[in-house]
């Protein structure tokens, strides 16, 4: 993994140069340069487009609130700039007025507490993963005005988890449970505190309203970027990275599905039926990949397409496709269980694999983009899930070849494929067994 370059300020040289030694004491970040006021730190930013920006709240030439303002100012020219506020205050209004306009990448600290432990070096990391944080102290003062509420353990955990900026869907893998079911839990903990607010302190009240829109207001960010984008892109579009247009050529394994029959299916089917079934086929599908960390491109009616080895390299690609196809087969099969007993057609899957060079971009924008992985290996891929019937997969002759451990598998060829000069050799994987 590469070191995070981080970009310092301060108007005081003492606290520059301590916060200098602190971040030179890790092994992941990386301080390219430091500033003294608002027009420095901007024009340093400019220069050196770094990562992260660590800088103090208040800055010449008024000492008011020149940090967050020149850190606004950095992160509308570069959004995937992740920010620490640095300050003595310990006042909500400062943090809270910081995530109102996008908590994603923001974090607030106490400049007492930077020095113990790892605080800043763990503030650094997760803005520049498009997280936030806030310190402890801020979080006990947000929720101070509001102690007297009589809020239950789980309460008090949940307030506390949201105050810090946690994502909900992150809170709900921690609590073991949806993210609807937290985002119900969230909603009934602030009008809990909101009631309590109003007879007790507007000040508890206000702050309880400006944080939770700067919580609606992330989730919302990250809700459209990921459904904008496959998974994993989004995470680089809020981190700026890879710029639009830019290409990679990497080496992967392109995974495609395709449900047999599917025309005569839907000739047949309810329309309203039939699109919930591909919802939930769709669902379990994304899940085989992502279990495998793989990547999925996009849903063509009843095909899905995806990539394992982009936008992050992975040695084993091929293993993960091959992981994932199977995955995808044991969950249809469960899933056809199902929806028989509901009088509902069942979907077969045919999958197709293939390993080769392609060329991956991502074009566009925050607001409208779209990742591609362009090259034969995606083509091929797309030829061998014709060859599969119902629960098997077919690989390439480069993807059996890529495979760490042989599976069992018919050798189909050399034979012509459809839009291919040259002969193809394949493997074909089984169906599984009925009774697994």
């Amino acid at each position: 993994m590469g070191r995070i370059s981080v970009l310092l300020a301060d108007d005081s040289l003492i606290v520059r140069e301590g916060l200098r030694a602190l971040l030179g004491m890790t092994d992941d970040l990386d301080v390219v340069g430091v500033a003294g006021d608002y027009g420095e730190l901007v024009a340093r930013a400019e220069e050196l487009a770094p990562q992260a920006i660590v800088t103090d709240i208040r800055m010449p030439p008024t000492f008011q609130r020149e940090g967050i303002d020149a850190a606004r100012l950095v992160r509308k020219r570069h959004p995937g700039t992740g920010i620490v506020i640095l300050s003595q205050f310990d006042d909500p209004d400062y943090a809270v007025a910081l995530l109102s306009e996008g908590a994603s990448g923001c974090a607030y600290l106490l400049k007492d507490g930077v020095a113990a432990g790892d605080q800043l070096a763990r503030a650094i990391r997760t803005v520049t993963s498009g997280g936030s944080m806030l310190d402890p102290k801020i979080v006990e003062a947000l929720v101070r005005p509001l102690g007297e509420a009589d809020l239950s353990p789980a309460e008090e955990e949940l307030l506390a988890l949201v105050a810090e900026g946690r994502p909900l869907n992150a809170i709900a893998i921690k609590r073991g449970t949806t993210g609807a079911d937290v985002a119900a839990s969230v909603e009934q903990l602030f009008l809990k505190l909101a009631k309590q607010a109003t007879g007790g302190g507007q000040a508890g009240l206000r702050n309880l309203r400006r944080l939770h829109q700067a919580i609606v207001d992330r989730e919302e960010q990250g809700e459209r970027l990921s459904r904008l984008l496959p998974g994993g892109i989004a995470d680089r579009v809020r981190r700026g990275r890879p710029g639009a247009g830019e290409t990679e050529r990497l080496t992967v394994t392109v995974l495609i599905s395709d449900v047999r029959g599917y025309t005569a299916i839907a000739e047949a089917s309810d329309p309203s039926r039939l699109a919930g079934q591909l919802m939930e086929h769709r669902t379990v599908a994304s899940d085989a990949v992502l279990l495998e960390q793989g990547t999925v491109m996009q849903f063509v009616g009843d095909s899905v397409m995806a990539v394992f080895g982009a936008p992050d390299p992975q040695s084993d690609h091929a293993d993960r496709a091959l992981r994932a196809a199977a995955a995808m087969h044991r969950a249809q099969l469960e899933l056809n269980r199902r929806w028989r007993s509901a009088g509902l057609p069942a979907f077969e899957l045919g999958v197709g694999l293939s390993t080769g060079l392609v060329a991956a971009a991502l074009i566009g924008s925050q607001e409208r983009a779209e990742y591609s992985v362009v090259g034969d290996a995606v083509n091929l891929a797309q030829r061998l899930q014709q060859f599969a019937s119902g629960g098997e997969t077919v690989l390439s002759e480069a993807t059996y070849s890529a495979l760490t451990r042989s599976p069992q598998a018919e050798r189909i060829g050399p034979t012509q494929v459809k839009g291919r000069h040259e002969l193809v050799t394949a493997f074909l994987v089984p169906a599984p067994r009925r009774g697994r």
